[in-house]
């Protein structure tokens, strides 16, 4: 019994290497065109450019390894139905279930990595990917300047442009800044920018130059130009890499995260405490509401006895609906403050489930494959991509939307990051049980499947 295990891992580990590449291949290839913008002309060397396309290779792994399960054990499983060995090792009297074991043990063994790479690994790779894509943003702003749009990372000036041919810039205006002394205003019909190591080049063309003096506003110049050039020193144009302490949600380790959800905890603890003790004061009610609209129904009633109650004099039913009025506005914002942290808990509750969902789902994914790979007979590639990846877009357009709705407080994390793996795993169980039982929960059959009569004509 020890040769099935082993082969069995051996039909799967090829192919799974095979599909990743592939995967990994697909992806990467689609970033790098939508990146590439982003470092050429900054004058980047090869390793800085390599280190970025390295980092982002984190969450494009962390994507592709549970659709690189799925599609292994179809093409396995499915290559086995295909040479019929399956139905061999079942007429020799080994279950089906004996048959999948190692290929659980396979996606539990996958799924186990992906968890210390997801908790350990990606989030620094997240991180220093968004640091040097901000430190090499900033490098050579001349080609970041659009249209329409203010630039304001030349040093000492601000700048924008009407349109852009090629590298010619029309209708440029500039405008000084953090100058406390004299407001300079530049105007030209066109313009170029260029750099240098640790400067920047202006040329302006056919425009003027205005000069006020803010300590004396009669103090005016107006300069006209053919030509005009502005040096601008910038030390800053060569890489600087930055370290921050501020992090992301998706860049952020389990314990990081864990710190996060208890400090909102906390924040929101206070609030709540903060609010009820002002009710009880206001109304003497110990009921705490549990939104906004519900705080509005309690105060208007209260506001209705109020004005019934007849040994109230004239000043204390002003005194008090002044209260009430005051109680409605510090509700109305204390319920904001709750709305805002409880999505701020939510954002890092759900990243933590994520990062647990998604590898279990490798699990998951080979209950799915193996009776499908059983049932499909066809062990190429094809097959599987075409199964796998639909299913997986199923999987994962389930997995967004429960994280969506779980950042707008829709539902709860675990049932937003969860759903789709109990979704799954019912799908999986139910092919499995009617795997082992060889017969067809429905009547599957794709259109590359021989069926039996077929098989046995040939």
């Amino acid at each position: 019994m020890r040769l099935l295990p082993r082969y069995i891992a051996r039909e799967l580990v090829m192919p799974f290497i095979f599909a990743l590449g592939i995967i990994v291949f697909i992806l990467f290839i689609n970033f790098f065109l939508r990146a590439v913008d982003r470092f050429l002309g900054k004058g980047l060397d090869l390793f800085t450019i390599l280190e970025y396309l390295f980092l982002n290779l984190a969450w494009i792994v962390a994507l592709a390894v549970p659709m690189a399960v799925l599609i292994a054990t179809l093409m396995a499983f499915g290559r086995l139905s295909e040479d019929n060995e399956i139905n061999a090792l079942r007429a020799s009297g080994i279950s089906f279930l004996t048959i999948l074991r190692p290929a659980l043990l396979f996606g539990t063994a996958i799924c186990l990595l992906l968890i210390f790479f997801n908790t350990k690994i990606l989030p620094e790779m997240n991180f220093h990917a968004r640091l040097l894509a901000g430190d090499i943003r900033k490098m050579r702003p001349g080609l970041d300047i659009e249209p329409g749009h203010f630039i304001d990372n030349i040093p000492n000036y601000s700048m924008i442009i009407r349109g852009k041919k090629g590298n010619l810039m029309e209708d440029v205006r500039i405008f000084s800044k953090d100058s406390k002394e004299v407001q300079t205003s530049i105007y030209s019909k066109t313009g170029e920018l260029s750099t240098l190591d640790d400067a920047i080049i202006l040329t302006l063309y056919d425009g003027e130059i205005h000069e006020l003096d803010l300590n004396n506003f009669s103090n005016y110049r107006r300069i006209n130009f053919e030509k005009h050039i502005i040096t601008i020193p910038a030390d800053d144009l060569m890489l600087n890499r930055r370290d921050t302490a501020n992090r992301s949600d998706r860049e952020m380790t389990l314990d990081l995260m864990q710190e996060k959800k208890i400090k909102y905890a906390k924040r929101i603890m206070r609030v709540e405490e903060r609010l009820h003790r002002t009710i009880m004061k206001v109304t003497g009610s110990d009921i705490f509401p549990e939104n906004f609209a519900d705080t509005q129904k309690m105060l208007n009633m209260y506001k209705e006895n109020v004005k019934q109650d007849t040994s109230l004099t004239s000043a204390q039913l002003k005194l008090k609906e002044r209260r009430i009025r005051s109680l409605e506005r510090q509700a109305k914002n204390e319920f904001r403050l709750l709305e805002s942290y409880i999505r701020s808990w939510n954002k890092y509750a759900v990243e933590i489930h994520k990062k647990f969902s998604l590898p279990v789902a490798c699990i998951l994914f080979v209950l799915v494959g193996a009776p499908l790979g059983t049932l499909s007979q066809k062990g190429g590639f094809t097959a599987a991509i075409t199964l796998g990846f639909g299913f997986f877009l199923i999987y994962y357009i389930f997995l967004i939307g429960g994280e969506e709705m779980a950042d707008r407080n829709i539902v709860s994390p675990i049932v937003g990051m969860w759903t789709p793996n109990v979704l799954l795993a019912i799908l999986g169980g139910y092919l499995t049980l009617y795997s082992v039982r060889e017969r067809a929960p429905i009547n599957f059959k794709l259109p590359w499947t021989k069926s039996a009569s077929e098989n046995e004509s040939e």
